[in-house]
C-alpha cells in the first residue's frame, strides 16, 4: 500500500512500490492528462511535477515520491479559466498532433515557477522535451508571451 497526493487529494494505493508513477496516476487514479510516450523519460509526454518540480513520471516509482505533493495537468487551469501558459499555447497555436502537450505544459510551468522572466535561450537550454511535430518556434512564442521576452 502506498499513499499519494496527487492534485490536493490523497490516494491510498494497493500497488507495487516499483510500479510506475504514471501508471498509478492514470490507471489507477484515472487521471488521463499526463501521456505515456517512450516509458524510458526521453521525450517527456509524461511530465508531472513532484514537490514543484519537474519529473518524468514513467520512470519514478511511487515508492519514491509517497509523502510527497504531485501535481499533474490538471491543476494547470480549468476550461473556464485557463493559465496564462496555456492561454498563450490557444494564442500562438502551438499544438498540432497535441500529443506532447502536457508534459510540454508541464515542464515549462515548472521552469517557470523558477525563472518567470526566462529568455527563449534559457528555455531552449533547460527543456528536453519532445514535440514530434516540430512546433518549438511556436512554443518559444508562447512563453515569449507569458514572460514578456521576444521569442
Amino acid at each position: 500500500m502506498v499513499s499519494l497526493t496527487i492534485n490536493g487529494e490523497r490516494h491510498d494505493l494497493d500497488v507495487p512500490d516499483e510500479m510506475p508513477l504514471l501508471w498509478a496516476i492514470r490507471d489507477v487514479v484515472g487521471l488521463t492528462g499526463t501521456k505515456f510516450g517512450c516509458g524510458v523519460a526521453q521525450c517527456g509526454c509524461c511530465t508531472v511535477h513532484v514537490g514543484g518540480d519537474a519529473v518524468r513520471s514513467c520512470v519514478m516509482p511511487v515508492s519514491a515520491v509517497a509523502g510527497k505533493s504531485i501535481s499533474t495537468i490538471e491543476t494547470l487551469g480549468t476550461p473556464e479559466k485557463l493559465s496564462a501558459l496555456q492561454q498563450a499555447w490557444i494564442d500562438e497555436e502551438v499544438p498540432q498532433c497535441g500529443y506532447c502537450q502536457s508534459g510540454q505544459l508541464m515542464a515549462i510551468s515548472a521552469f517557470l515557477k523558477e525563472k518567470p522572466h526566462a529568455t527563449s535561450d534559457e528555455l531552449a537550454a533547460a527543456i528536453s522535451n519532445i514535440c514530434r511535430c516540430g512546433t518549438y518556434d511556436r512554443i518559444r512564442k508562447a512563453v515569449a508571451r507569458v514572460t514578456g521576452h521576444s521569442a
